[in-house]
């Protein structure tokens, strides 16, 4: 006769902020109770019998953190028999990068005591098999930037082309090539280049902004047209 299984699941939000000057951060959560009491992990707990996982995910978002984020993409499914000290339990990890200045305000309720954004260079010790979590996190990240337009997002909507680079280089943690860049940017034609001059910094002659040209993705897309940079 088999035995019953107690298994459990949870979720957990990733979601990392970026802003050109302080670069790439996540927003942690100081655990109130055991385990862990006291330290750091990723956003998240147990799913509701009458709940779905994105239900249960933007719940456990808003209630430990005070924040809504539109769009989280489901990460990977954590499932090692001994990731939890209390008992089996399955967590289905979500991620999500937004604009930093858009959610300075964190408010902690429920199970945390504190939430706070940390420099994915700059973090604590986390709780249960949370740093492994975040490391597949920051890749899965590294690698949708260069076939997909997310970070378009985290720009103003009309930007000198050095905040693009600046942006990449960031996201990806290493120099681009700044010339070869440009050049597979601008031949996808998903940027327009407008008359509009950026605001002079004082050392040379202003460049001219630019704009995500989003239809013009679409229409990439459509035709079977892979964006990679």
């Amino acid at each position: 006769m088999s035995k019953t299984q107690n298994i459990e699941v949870t979720v957990d939000a990733i979601v990392f902020g970026y802003s050109k000057a302080e670069g790439v951060k996540v927003i942690l959560i100081k655990r109130k109770y055991p385990p862990f009491e006291g330290h750091w992990a990723i956003p998240g707990g147990f799913v509701n019998e009458a709940e779905s996982l994105e239900e249960a995910v933007e719940r456990e978002l808003r209630e430990e953190t005070g924040i809504h984020i539109n769009y989280l993409e489901q990460l990977y499914t954590f499932g090692q028999p001994q990731r939890d000290p209390r008992k089996r339990i399955i967590s289905v990890a979500y991620f999500g990068i937004v604009k930093t200045s858009e959610f300075k305000r964190l408010h902690a309720d429920t199970d945390a005591e504190e939430a706070q954004w940390f420099h994915i260079k700059e973090l604590p010790q986390l709780a249960f098999d949370h740093q492994q979590i975040l490391d597949i996190a920051i890749e899965r990240l590294r690698g949708k930037i260069v076939y997909q337009p997310i970070g378009f997002e985290l720009l103003d909507k009309k930007f000198p082309f050095s905040d693009l680079e600046n942006l990449y280089s960031t996201l990806l943690d290493r120099p681009i090539d700044r010339r070869n860049f440009k050049k597979k940017v601008m031949h996808l034609g998903i940027l327009d280049k407008l008359e509009e001059k950026a605001k002079s910094t004082g050392s040379g002659r202003p460049g001219n902004l630019f704009q995500f040209n989003e239809s013009r993705y679409k229409q990439l897309v459509e035709q079977g047209i892979h964006f990679e940079i």
